[in-house]
């Protein structure tokens, strides 16, 4: 693994636990499987994942991202007092182009509570600009996503341009949404 942060934060809020996002580790898995269970996530997502085999393949293609350098991959989990936690989504910096970009998804269980879209993509973003030195960050969802479109605004990332289909794995238009790095003072 990098010599990076590899562990980040947020703070609890009112309402909201504290999240650590951590890189994937094997026993991630189980919970991995569960969480894809839900059909409205394998909507958005183009990860095949469908039971441990193919959940642990999916950690262990996250683990040689950090390896390599390219692929920042967090799971997202509300910690818990014995060192377990709950697994709540996943965030990721993608850095083999020009211009990085984010990614994310939550479990279902997490939904529409204000955990982990928002708060885990704000944390990745600062650590991106911060630890990495990057300057431009690019997300990009499907134009029928409506959620990620709202958690790219509510975390600064504005719109930038409308992308065209590219069939198979894009197969309806997308937002590009950017955010840049703020010069320090």
């Amino acid at each position: 693994m990098n010599k990076i942060s590899a562990r980040l934060r947020t703070e609890a809020a009112e309402g909201v636990p504290a999240l650590l996002l951590r890189p994937w580790e094997p026993r991630d898995a189980p919970g991995l499987v569960e969480v894809f269970s839900d059909a409205a996530l394998r909507r958005w997502t183009s990860a095949a994942v469908h039971d441990e085999e193919s959940a642990a393949r999916w950690v262990r293609d996250q683990r040689a991202g950090w390896d390599s350098g390219r692929r920042y991959a967090f799971a997202v989990v509300e910690p818990a007092a014995d060192g377990g936690g709950t697994l709540v989504g996943h965030v990721v910096l993608k850095t083999p182009a020009a211009t990085a970009e984010v990614g994310y998804w939550t479990a279902a269980h997490a939904r529409g509570r204000a955990v982990a879209p928002p708060r885990a993509l704000r944390a990745l973003t600062d650590w991106a600009f911060t630890e990495l030195g990057l300057q431009r960050l690019d997300l990009i969802h499907r134009t029928d996503n409506t959620a990620s479109c709202r958690v790219a605004e509510k975390t600064g990332y504005a719109l930038h341009a409308v992308l065209p289909a590219s069939p198979p794995a894009f197969p309806l238009p997308g937002h590009l949404h950017t955010r840049l790095r703020r010069p320090a003072g």
